[in-house]
């Protein structure tokens, strides 16, 4: 039975919310990826949501990679995978030891911080970062370590693409790939040693695909009316209301 059947009108709604954000997130309207997981949280908890979201992520990532894969920049990808992996490693064994509530304060912590640090490279910052290959292999570390605890690398790349200040189309289509083979890579994880994926989150990932296509055609429209400026402070502005939601939550 899948878990659509079996949960309130409310959360129902939610779901749908969520799957049409991480449609819109693959496709470029990156901010929407990261609202998504405080919603989530707040219908399955931290740790579960976590695994739920993974197959509606991996439908999604087809539709980003499909559409943005000419943009990415496979030079910052070199960089990034090894570190991801090791962060990814790390994350589904420290998840074996933090309960719900820890899970909860790591999403916000990561929300939180990543949002300062976005409005500071806005703001002027960003001159000041260096294009170092140590940036690249820590920002893959955390960007696969967050990806594992709560899916929110989002904001932890979002702040290394920008300082890297990568294009918009560039941002999208290297995000595309990153979060393709990371997520495929902690499937594993999340099946054998967090069981947190099972054969009910495939069946609701693949009933609500329609709801995801409909998010990711209209993250594409989205993005072509924005500026590369104006598509940077969008996604500053997602991220803040992410932390928004975290807040309220808790």
């Amino acid at each position: 039975m899948s878990i659509l059947t079996t949960i309130n009108p409310e959360s129902l709604v939610i779901l749908a919310l969520v799957s049409l954000l991480l449609g819109m997130a693959k496709t470029g309207v990156h901010g929407a990826g990261m609202l998504s997981v405080p919603l989530l949280a707040i219908v399955f908890g931290g740790k579960s949501s976590s695994g739920l979201m993974l197959p509606m992520l991996l439908v999604a990532d087809v539709f980003g990679v499909f559409y943005y894969h000419r943009h990415a920049s496979f030079q910052q990808l070199k960089i990034l995978f090894p570190w991801a992996a090791l962060g990814i490693i790390a994350g589904s064994v420290a998840g074996n030891y933090i309960d719900d509530g820890v899970f909860r304060v790591i999403m916000a912590a990561t929300i939180f911080s990543s949002l300062a640090i976005m409005i500071w490279m806005e703001l002027g910052g960003r001159e000041k970062i260096p294009d170092s290959i140590y940036l690249g292999m820590l920002a893959g570390f955390l960007g696969g370590f967050t990806s594992m605890i709560g899916n929110l690398a989002g904001t932890v790349m979002a702040v290394y693409f920008l300082s890297m200040r990568l294009p918009k189309n560039n941002f999208i289509g290297t995000t595309a790939w990153f979060f393709m083979v990371m997520n495929w890579f902690k499937v594993p994880f999340h099946i054998w040693m967090w069981h947190t994926i099972n054969r009910d989150s495939w069946v609701t990932a693949l009933v609500l695909t329609p709801v995801i296509l409909m998010g990711a055609f209209a993250g594409i429209g989205l993005v072509k009316k924005m500026s590369d400026k104006t598509y940077r402070w969008f996604i500053v502005g997602m991220t803040l209301v992410a932390a928004v939601v975290m807040v309220l939550r808790h």
